[in-house]
């Protein structure tokens, strides 16, 4: 029976047990029972005790729910624990010293943890440093000066050693507006988190940043109004709507773990579209559809690279972090790597019967990517065994020309020096002209020869002057048109001088033409080269010429070389070349 595994890249820490979730659950319970014991004997404060288990219950609900389904992010702890501080909070009511010293003592504390939520989403860590200095400023702002502040006598507390009202109030300004003011940066940091990922790839995630930027806006809201002491005709409104939008985040949550659910439905779909046996290429779009993810993207796995490559064989490097990877072994062998949206985590069985649904599929695209992947190398082998044959034609044209080249021009005028000491013996004069033109001519042959190994003209001063070169020697007249408003790279400038001399030779041995145009034009980002004649045509580069030389040239820079050559109507060569855009 075929199996198909699915891994996380990184190791998931050990699923909580249930009865640690179940006391953590009772002593909610016990948290909130308490909140309404307080709102009795209070005069309508229980309107405050709903608002503050409006908080507590769906956070300390939704973090169990989070640490349960994915126990390798903190997130849900967190959650769990901002839920237990907001309810701790609340007994700040309570009429006995000791319970108001402990509630004095989370009072900000719960605003603290929600900004570490909010910024931790998805994975329950901080990305940046900005991140951590803002949580690391809400958390000294929360406890060391609320410490500090019931010491000089905010309120009566066993923590109090002093009385100072005024010293208190001032601290408490400190602190409220420095909460506000790390609000508000780190809604700077969620825009600026939205901007770069572009359109939110879930709904639900959507909506949950947005509540994450609302409870920003409310703690800053509130807590600049408590600095600056307004009216309570102001301040209560305003607590009870802050209350109000900071408890949405949870209830959001819950809602995108209930969406998540629904969206296993879409998995019976998935197994109707692969029944059509998709392309390779279409299986991605599919898995999108199914995940929900349009950012989704694959690597598959080829053993004997050790690496991941997509379908055109082109490596995959997987992500470090900021996205979700999930590996899909299938009967024991790795297969490929899916690349998610870091919330597909959180819904492990989704992702499970993805992969055991497409399992066979992924494992055909396995096997073109890896073909694709092997052609890629050939390719990359014929590169750079060009590109080494290049070096060396570069290497032995130097050497000509600061060797044999430079020794023969000094023996011809090594020659002219003795014509002018033999003047009065005419035999030896005609010998000496004999031997200045055998040196001229043998200079002018080596110099044809340099300059087919490699032309030093093409790197000096670019294609057109080379080619403006090539055209003056040609057996045939040339029509040259050269439009390049830049240099193109030297790999394509040297495979267009080449072809460009393989055909005018050709030409010149076997067309019988008349005239020849040779256009040179980038379009597009490719270069292109065209070579025309009016000759007797016949050509065909399968035949071993060196056209097909010219060819793997051409295709090992991933250009086309085309030849069209009907007999008696002349050929058109034309070569394709990528140059960038």
């Amino acid at each position: 029976m075929t199996g198909v595994a699915l891994q996380p890249v990184a190791s998931r820490a050990r699923t909580p047990s249930p009865f640690l979730l179940a006391a953590i659950a009772l002593a909610g319970a016990a948290l909130a029972v308490m909140e309404l014991a307080l709102a009795i004997p209070k005069d309508g404060g229980d309107i405050q005790i709903a608002l503050l288990l409006w908080i507590t219950i769906p956070y300390i609900a939704a973090g169990l729910i989070a640490w349960w389904r994915r126990p390798d992010s903190r997130l849900g702890r967190l959650m769990v624990a901002g839920g237990f501080a907001i309810g701790l909070s609340a007994l700040q009511l309570a009429n006995d010293l000791t319970l108001t010293t402990v509630g004095g003592l989370f009072d900000i504390l719960p605003a603290a943890i929600f900004i570490h939520v909010y910024l931790a989403f998805p994975d329950g860590r901080l990305r940046s440093r900005i991140e951590r200095w803002l949580v690391l400023a809400a958390y000294a702002a929360a406890i060391g000066l609320q410490l500090l502040k019931m010491t000089v006598g905010a309120f009566d507390s066993h923590l109090q050693l002093t009385s100072q009202p005024d010293l208190a109030r001032a601290i408490e300004k400190v602190q409220l507006l420095s909460v506000s003011a790390i609000c508000l940066v780190g809604i700077g940091v969620l825009v600026t988190r939205r901007r770069q990922a572009g359109r939110p790839r879930r709904r639900m995630l959507g909506f949950l940043v947005d509540s994450f930027v609302l409870g920003f806006l409310a703690i800053a809201a509130l807590f600049t109004a408590g600095a600056l002491e307004v009216s309570s005709d102001v301040f209560v409104p305003l607590q009870r709507t802050a209350f109000a939008i900071v408890g949405l985040s949870p209830i959001v949550f819950l809602f995108g773990l209930l969406d998540a659910r629904l969206a296993r439905s879409a998995i019976g779909d998935l197994v109707i579209e692969l029944q059509r046996d998709p392309a390779p290429a279409e299986l991605r779009d599919a898995l999108a559809r199914t995940l929900r993810d349009p950012s989704l993207s694959l690597g598959y796995w080829v053993p004997e690279y050790e690496a991941y490559v997509d379908l055109e064989g082109r490596p995959v490097e997987l992500p470090a972090s900021g996205r979700g990877t999930t590996l899909i072994d299938r009967d024991g062998r790795r297969v490929a790597a899916l690349v998610h949206d870091p919330a597909l985590d959180d819904e492990r069985e989704l992702l499970g019967a993805v992969g055991a649904v497409a399992g066979f599929a992924l494992e055909n695209a396995r096997l073109q990517a890896e073909l694709a992947a092997r052609l890629e190398e050939v390719r990359g082998s014929r590169a750079r065994v060009i590109e080494a044959g290049q070096e060396e034609r570069k290497r032995l044209e130097r050497d000509l020309h600061d060797g044999a080249q430079q020794r023969l021009v000094a023996l011809s005028l090594q020659l002219k020096l003795l014509e002018k000491q033999v003047t009065d013996d005419p035999r030896a004069m005609e010998r000496l002209g004999v031997a200045q033109q055998e040196v001229a001519r043998s200079l002018e042959e080596l110099r044809d020869l340099a300059r087919g190994i490699h032309p030093a003209v093409l790197s000096a001063a670019g294609l057109g002057v080379a080619l403006e070169q090539v055209a003056a020697r040609a057996s045939v007249p040339v029509r040259l048109e050269v439009d390049l408003p830049e240099r193109l790279p030297e790999q394509v400038e040297l495979a267009a001088y080449f072809v460009t001399c393989e055909a005018l030779a050709n030409v010149g041995k076997y067309a019988h033409a008349t005239a020849v145009r040779i256009l040179v034009v980038r379009r597009d980002g490719l270069a292109l080269v065209e070579i025309a004649d009016d000759g007797v045509g016949g050509a065909d580069d399968s035949r071993g010429s060196g056209l097909r030389g010219l060819a793997d040239r051409v295709e090992a820079l991933g250009g086309r070389l085309e030849v069209v050559s009907p007999v008696g109507r002349g050929t058109v060569l034309t070569a394709e070349l990528p140059c960038g855009s």
